[in-house]
């Protein structure tokens, strides 16, 4: 007899009532901002989260979510609409200006802090890790701190964890896999992960940047890229204030090459596309 196979099951249907729910509980929580036309795609991303809980409908997840006081369905639910998309050495420029600019400016201090905001799983702060080990000497290096904070819990699950299937592997030069990576994960050969004492460097931390940044350090370089094209304007340009703020005089801030910051109000000054500077406050 051939084996079972498991029927497919359809996505599911979401209703303009509970559409709207959904638009306000993520603008209100995350500020995601939900388009109209998007019900399909909310639908697919729901499914498998209430299939997972043994649910019928998206009504009875929504009230699931209303009466859970510790928070966390909630949570679920946004992590089930972000899209953790991102790759090593995603628009490269950055990163060599992070090398070519950045780090010589940067030089004469007794420390350095990297936040990287909306990491996903993790490919953007360990690209920064990379290139810090790689211009700097391993005496330097201790004096980097790096801090990496999504909403999403499953992406920094992923991403302290440090697993990447192999193809992921081709954009990086094979000295980086050698010294960065080990093979075999879990006895998988198409698996590979950031060594222990790489992973060791860089804080994972959950953070809602639509929450205080309480418990982030004012940093020197905050990279926050494609994060901010799932916000309204009204909400990025807060944002953009926010990361101002928790900029050190003289640091950047560097955002994705599809975003800008064209008709915000904010301190920061235009160096090149996709890369913002806090006034030094010093003449000349």
């Amino acid at each position: 007899m051939p084996p079972e196979t498991t029927p497919l099951i359809a996505s599911q249907t979401v209703q303009p009532g509970e559409f709207r729910k959904i638009q306000s509980l993520t603008y209100q929580v995350a500020g995601i901002d939900l388009r109209e036309g998007k019900e399909a795609l909310v639908g697919a991303r729901l499914n498998k989260r209430i299939r997972e809980l043994g649910l019928k409908d998206v009504s009875s997840y929504l009230n699931l979510v209303e009466a859970d006081r510790t928070g966390l369905e909630l949570i679920a639910l946004i992590d089930a609409l972000t899209t953790n998309f991102t790759s090593f050495l995603r628009e490269p420029q950055h990163f060599e200006f992070l090398r070519s600019v950045i780090l010589p400016a940067l030089a004469t201090r007794a420390s350095i802090r990297i936040w990287s905001a909306g990491c996903s799983t993790g490919e953007e702060p360990y690209s920064i890790l990379f290139h810090l080990a790689q211009a700097l000497g391993q005496a330097e290096l201790a004096a980097v701190e790096i801090l990496a904070t999504d909403i999403s819990t499953r992406a920094l699950s992923a991403a302290s964890a440090g697993v990447y299937p192999a193809s992921r592997m081709k954009e990086l030069p094979e000295a980086w896999r050698k010294r960065f990576f080990q093979r075999g994960v879990g006895g998988q050969d198409g698996m590979v992960r950031v060594r222990e004492e790489w992973r060791s460097r860089i804080r994972f931390q959950r953070l809602n940047l639509m929450e205080e940044f309480t418990n982030v350090a004012v940093a020197n370089v905050i990279f926050c890229r494609n994060v901010m094209i799932y916000f309204d304007k009204q909400t990025q340009q807060k944002l953009v204030r926010r990361f101002a703020e928790r900029l050190e005089p003289g640091g950047w801030l560097l955002i994705g090459h599809s975003e800008g910051l064209m008709g915000m109000e904010h301190e920061l000054s235009y160096v090149m596309p996709a890369v913002y500077r806090k006034p030094s406050g010093r003449k000349g």
